[in-house]
């Protein structure tokens, strides 16, 4: 009796963009089945490596006519939003006429997943499961009408708002959202998509996976010494780009409030380089900066030199957080905004956690400070079970169970 467990499609239409946490759990979930597909649609800009070990096969073009055609007129709406971007940015044009060349990202997104979904079935018509790992928040059943397979779609988080013509598409494609189960990481990103898709079946599921990597005591002596940090200093990581549902305003404030010294790690991409400037002149600051976007291991350094990671986010932003569930999977301590009731409510009480209210830079500067006499512990294997978050395996095997569901349904 052969118990191999069989293989899974993964598609990943931002495989070609280095660092995330998308990429990783691809990369983990690959492992995790050999001779499983990866269609990466823009090509794959990292884990080249641990996909050629584990024997995973990758498809970095259409295969088939209808995918091909599919990704063509992709590239052609992808070009069309850019110049109509480029063109309609003026406060002068309508809002309508402004969000036009959004809508028809939208549809370009479509199309490179049907363009994806017919390669799955020329390369692997009898997958265990063929999941979308970061799909588009709309036409979710024209994606699986034009690329004529079931599928399962992670649903990160909506960005751009359906207009007339998108919702239309949407109501003549909407037995298709029968063929479709959509995965949303949280429960807020699930009430905030949903009530526009009622056909539309869904679960909560954490997307971020434990791969069982912790850092270890060498990696974190190791990345000290390469930061020069000393041993009895005490340091914080900033990681990720500076995005708009990011509060890097309280933390600019917070450490100009500081009254003992701090090493600051920051690592991403985009940053803006006159905050980091003023932070470099700070009294109390030692900064270390490592522009993004890097790849695993330089995270994995810029983590093990951090006492705790920084995550601090504006109120309201629901969606995961991926910096926290990094924190959870290599053991790091962690110091987090209330941005989030349900997040703070799993935190709350946790050793490995320090909250500290969303936009109150005073309590957060009073947090920093207090790292030497009140530092949080590493987090320990129960702290996945706090965020939901999965092992690999277990994440293959919903994935296949939800996935064999569907296609039974779909008969």
């Amino acid at each position: 009796m052969n118990t191999t467990p069989e293989p899974l499609v993964l598609i990943e239409p931002y495989a070609h963009r280095v660092g995330g946490h998308h990429q990783r759990t691809l990369a983990a979930l690959a492992a995790a089945r050999p001779d499983s597909l990866v269609i990466a649609p823009g090509g794959l800009c990292d884990y080249q490596a641990p996909l050629a070990r584990a024997g995973t096969r990758v498809a970095v073009g259409p295969v088939g006519p209808a995918a091909k055609i599919l990704l063509a007129a992709a590239r052609a709406a992808a070009r069309v939003s850019a110049v109509g971007q480029q063109v309609f940015t003026s406060r002068r044009w309508p809002l309508a006429v402004r969000r036009s060349p959004h809508q028809i990202t939208l549809l370009a997104r479509c199309l490179t997943e049907a363009a994806c979904l017919r390669t799955a079935l020329r390369f692997a018509p009898r997958a265990s499961a063929v999941v979308i790992l970061s799909a588009s928040e709309a036409l979710h059943g024209a994606a699986a009408l034009l690329g004529g397979t079931p599928h399962l779609r992670f649903i990160h988080e909506a960005v751009t708002t359906e207009d007339s013509p998108v919702r239309w598409l949407g109501r003549l494609a909407r037995a298709g959202e029968k063929r479709v189960i959509a995965l949303y990481p949280t429960t807020a990103v699930r009430d905030q998509i949903a009530p526009a898709f009622p056909h539309l079946p869904g679960v909560v599921r954490a997307f971020a996976v434990d791969d069982d990597r912790p850092l270890t005591d060498t990696e974190r002596d190791g990345a000290r010494t390469a930061f020069t940090i000393p041993a009895d200093a005490k340091a914080v990581c900033v990681v990720g780009g500076w995005w708009p549902y990011k509060d890097i305003p309280t933390i600019d404030a917070a450490l100009a409030r500081l009254t003992t010294p701090l090493h600051v790690l920051v690592c991403g991409t985009p940053l803006d380089d006159a905050v980091l400037t003023r932070w470099h002149q700070l009294p109390n600051v030692r900064l270390h900066t490592v522009p993004g976007p890097v790849g695993e291991q330089v995270l994995r350094l810029v983590y093990a030199a951090a006492d705790a990671a920084l995550v601090a986010r504006k109120p309201g932003v629901g969606k995961e957080s991926g910096l926290v569930m990094d924190a959870a999977r290599l053991a790091v301590p962690l110091i987090v905004s209330a941005h989030d009731s349900e997040l703070t409510a799993r935190l709350t009480g946790e050793p490995w956690v320090r909250l500290f209210p969303a936009g109150d830079p005073d309590t957060l500067a009073k947090t920093l400070d207090q790292l030497t006499a009140d530092a949080p512990a590493r987090p320990g294997p129960s702290a996945r079970g706090v965020l939901d978050m999965n092992s690999v395996a277990e994440q293959a095997a919903f994935l296949t169970d939800t996935y064999t569901r569907l296609a039974k349904e779909c008969r």
